[in-house]
């Protein structure tokens, strides 16, 4: 069946339709990787957004149950050039096709993607809709369009219970998880090094954490545009205000620069892919990272006697971490515990054990 991908800039491109059969509305974004699109479709930050893969060939090795980094999958459509139709890997247990139909993704194949991701780079990241319709009329499509926008999405990621998971080797800290849309492979991190992870919801009290006895604290990665998160902001400050050790990534990376008073942005395009250079000013090293962003924390907006810039983006020189004057709190906009190739900045979660008392 042919499918048709509509932006709100009248931009319309045509192939053949994958995955569910239904019309989709949605945030377009590229992502640069060559792999990893079961990550990414369970990634909880592509909540209301569609992926345009840069990379022309997907679903080569299948999907598995391994690599779903949430419970489902969040992304509410995939576009590619070519999706293969069988998975060849030891590990696969379906293909790709079929797991975007089992879970009502839309998607789209045959699409000039270098094309659609040129024009996303230049114009931005726009709305669009995917639809297997042959005829469809014009405005409104456009109407839909411009009405559309991602919004209440902690709210539908994260968590209603709170849920404790052991740690994987001898048990030496207990750490409070906020889950903004937290991505397993994030836990686990944290479990290997020898920590008990009790993932809160989102909207826990601050006074919850910090009466529950634990050794540090980390705020989750998580989709929309931070400024809207207020209430979990008032929370973070209350965080941030205790002596508690803190880590925060992505989301909660760009929250606590909220509740500490600096400012986030839109971006152009943002930053979504698995070869994003960062370099660590500290260390003056320069490390390869996995990212997946569409907001940015203000540099100039960031009080000196607060924080001080620790990582910068080597292509655009945008902020990619904080470093605050308050002891054993750090931040990062990057992912440390996706591993893209090199598995280098998880030094992070050493330095983050080691602010809690953890000998690693």
């Amino acid at each position: 069946m042919k499918a048709t991908l509509i932006l709100s800039n009248g931009a319309v491109f045509r192939g053949d339709a994958i995955g569910a059969m239904e019309d989709r509305v949605c945030e377009m974004v590229f992502n640069t990787s060559m792999t990893g699109y079961q990550e990414i479709l369970t990634d909880p930050s592509y909540a209301g957004q569609g992926v345009v893969m840069s990379y022309p060939l997907m679903g080569n090795y299948g999907v598995n149950h391994e690599d779903n980094e949430s419970a489902r999958p969040w992304a509410e459509a995939l576009v590619v050039r070519h999706l293969s139709p069988v998975g060849s890997n030891f590990r696969c247990e379906g293909s790709l096709g079929s797991y975007l139909r089992e879970n009502h993704i839309v998607g789209i194949q045959g699409v000039d993607t270098r094309a659609l991701t040129k024009l996303l780079r230049s114009q931005g990241t726009m709305n669009g809709m995917i639809t297997c319709a042959e005829h469809f009329h014009v405005r409104e499509v456009m109407d839909k369009l411009a009405a559309y926008r991602v919004s209440g999405t902690v709210e539908r990621v994260t968590r209603a219970e709170k849920e404790v998971f052991p740690a994987l080797t001898g048990q030496k800290l207990r750490v409070a998880l906020m889950d903004y849309g937290v991505k397993q492979n994030m836990i686990e991190c944290l479990r290997k090094r020898g920590c008990e992870v009790t993932v809160f919801p989102a909207h826990t009290p601050a006074g919850d954490i910090l009466g529950g006895g634990y050794d540090g604290v980390m705020l989750s990665n998580g989709p929309g545009d931070p400024a809207d998160n207020v209430d979990i902001i008032k929370e973070v400050r209350a965080l941030y205000e205790s002596d508690i050790p803190m880590f925060a990534v992505c989301l909660g990376h760009q929250l606590l620069a909220l509740a500490t008073g600096a400012k986030t942005h839109k971006m152009v395009f943002g930053h979504r892919g698995g070869n994003h250079p960062v370099k660590d000013l500290e260390a003056g090293r320069c490390f390869i990272t996995s990212q997946n962003h569409g907001y940015v924390v203000d540099g100039d907006s960031v009080d000196p006697s607060v924080a001080q810039v620790s990582h910068v983006n080597v292509n655009d020189n945008t902020v990619e971490g904080l470093k605050y004057r308050r002891p054993n709190c750090f931040t990062v906009q990057f992912h440390p515990e996706a591993s893209p190739g090199p598995e280098d900045t998880e030094y992070l979660f050493d330095r983050f054990i080691a602010s809690m008392g953890g000998d690693r």
